[in-house]
């Protein structure tokens, strides 16, 4: 099995509202998030690729004109905006571009992160 990630970057706020008052989720805030997007192969491509990565350059146009600067419960219409959601979010986008996508991780800080992976 062959894998290859790239990762983009955006800065985003969001608010978990359904969380109690005094969490420190429940307040407005942000993060700078990493997203990585893994694709797998059984078997190279004629060229010897997994993907181009270049062929990924829809997801970095999508991210930085929908997600980069914005209000993620705005942007996806609902209140559920975490890390894991948001992972999910962008498994199901890569994966109806590109079926080779295998995983997500979505990074809230250097030391937290969400996968989908199904």
């Amino acid at each position: 099995m062959f894998r290859i990630t790239k990762e983009f970057h955006f800065s985003a706020s969001h608010q978990l509202t359904s969380l109690p008052p005094d969490h420190q989720c429940a307040r407005l805030h942000g993060h700078n998030y990493i997203v990585e997007v893994e694709l797998s192969a059984k078997e190279l491509n004629e060229h010897g690729f997994v993907r181009d990565y270049h062929d990924l350059g829809p997801l970095k146009r999508y991210i930085d004109e929908n997600f980069d600067h914005r209000h993620l419960n705005d942007v996806l219409g609902h209140e559920k905006v975490t890390a894991e959601c948001l992972a999910r979010h962008f498994f199901e986008w890569c994966k109806e571009r590109l079926p080779e996508t295998s995983a997500v991780r979505v990074s809230e800080t250097p030391k937290t992160w969400a996968e989908c992976r199904p």
